[in-house]
């Protein structure tokens, strides 16, 4: 009986062990995900898809793209009931967090000058940004907004996650593009080094499972795990 109970009181505290390093890795990553993007919105060259519409929203309404960034994500989610997704703490944190650390940080990186200055903000950024990502995504406490919005879609109209997030990630900078978002070098190199950066900082982030187990992580490039602030 004691040796049972001793057992039950290591799981206990195993489960409580992993639980606090799942909700350190979300908000840590979702923080660093938000700096990495004002890093990038400070470089001058080039921002993420969804923020390139979030910065020409904002340009054109003047409210701080944090504060944007935040309402097109609620605006997203709520693109989820039709679609019956079912939203996680990741996701509604996602919305809250990442467009405050966006502004708290924008708010302490001045304008960068000189060309070798922006250009390490870039590529800072886009580092930080693939870390970021792995924290987020190895918390499994469910999808960004935007991800969830490209999954719905795959599964309402049967088309590939690839099509459907390249559809849906031309048609925001296309937009914000028109609306006056930046779009750059550091546009087309966080497009072609996000998926390995994630993939990469998923594995090392990954959290072991109950079992004792290692944790699972996808193997290939991540389809539908990439968040889109």
């Amino acid at each position: 009986m004691r040796q049972s109970t001793t057992t039950t009181g290591g799981h206990l505290m195993s489960t409580q062990r992993r639980l606090g390093r799942r909700l350190t890795q979300l908000y840590a990553g979702l923080a660093l995900y938000g700096a990495s993007s004002a890093l990038l919105v400070r470089s001058g060259l080039g921002l993420e898809p969804w923020n390139v519409l979030h910065q020409g929203i904002a340009e054109r309404t003047g409210m701080s793209i944090g504060v944007v960034l935040t309402i097109v994500g609620a605006m997203v989610l709520l693109a989820w009931i039709p679609l019956r997704q079912r939203p996680g703490l990741g996701t509604v944190s996602n919305v809250l967090v990442i467009g405050m650390a966006m502004d708290a940080t924008l708010a302490l990186v001045p304008d960068a000058h000189g060309l070798a200055v922006r250009g390490a903000l870039t590529v800072g950024g886009i580092v930080l940004n693939g870390a970021a990502t792995g924290l987020y995504i190895a918390a499994r406490f469910g999808p960004g907004p935007r991800d969830g919005l490209m999954t719905g879609l795959h599964r309402l109209t049967g088309v590939s996650v690839r099509l459907v997030r390249t559809g849906i990630e031309l048609t925001v900078v296309a937009t914000g593009f028109a609306l006056g978002g930046t779009v750059g070098v550091g546009t087309l190199l966080y497009a072609v080094s996000i998926g390995p950066l994630a993939q990469l900082f998923l594995r090392v982030s990954a959290i072991p499972s109950a079992s004792g187990g290692s944790a699972v992580v996808a193997t290939g490039q991540p389809r539908g795990a990439i968040l889109r602030a």
